[in-house]
């Protein structure tokens, strides 16, 4: 199981981070089902920055709520970098913020496979520029965590929140 640095949370630095450059955050989440905004929330003053959790469970909802294109989910499936990558420009898009964040992944006990073992997960990351200057982006990273299956939530919300953060940090 993944350790993470809780001296400050990574939740009250991101809100930091977000708050000292005036931005805003949305969340899109599947296998989190809402464990990324619920950390954020934990935070006194987070609406501050944070607008909205979005948990997108099934196919049909990513597509419906998120636009995620039909053709990604069924050529590459629900955990893959392009569904992530559409889901969180999608929340960013749809809820007006400058970065959009996004988890989808495998939280166990089943459901794996060779190629996607249980723990797999892909977490995109989408920060929106001015228009006209073409400097809105998504980067996507793709992780395995072991453990059971709220562990394995947990390990992936924060990482979730460890890459907005460094995302932020090098956008500043």
């Amino acid at each position: 199981m993944r350790e993470f640095a809780t001296d400050p949370p990574v939740e009250e630095r991101v809100g930091d981070a977000l708050r000292d450059v005036g931005h805003t955050v949305a969340t899109a989440e599947s296998c989190t089902g809402g464990l990324v905004g619920s950390l954020l929330t934990d935070v006194p003053g987070s609406s501050d920055y944070f607008d909205r959790s979005v948990v997108t469970y099934s196919y049909d909802a990513k597509l419906t709520e998120l636009a995620v294109p039909r053709e990604y989910l069924d050529e590459e499936g629900a955990v893959s970098e392009p569904v992530a990558c559409s889901m969180a420009r999608g929340v960013r898009d749809t809820a007006g913020t400058n970065w959009g964040v996004a988890t989808t992944g495998i939280a166990g006990p089943g459901g794996g496979s060779d190629d996607k073992p249980v723990g797999t997960v892909f977490i995109g990351v989408a920060s929106r520029g001015a228009w006209g200057t073409q400097t809105s982006e998504c980067t996507v990273e793709r992780y395995e965590f072991d453990g059971s299956r709220t562990q394995i939530k947990e390990q992936i919300a924060r990482q979730a929140l460890e890459d907005l953060l460094d995302a932020v940090e090098a956008h500043e």
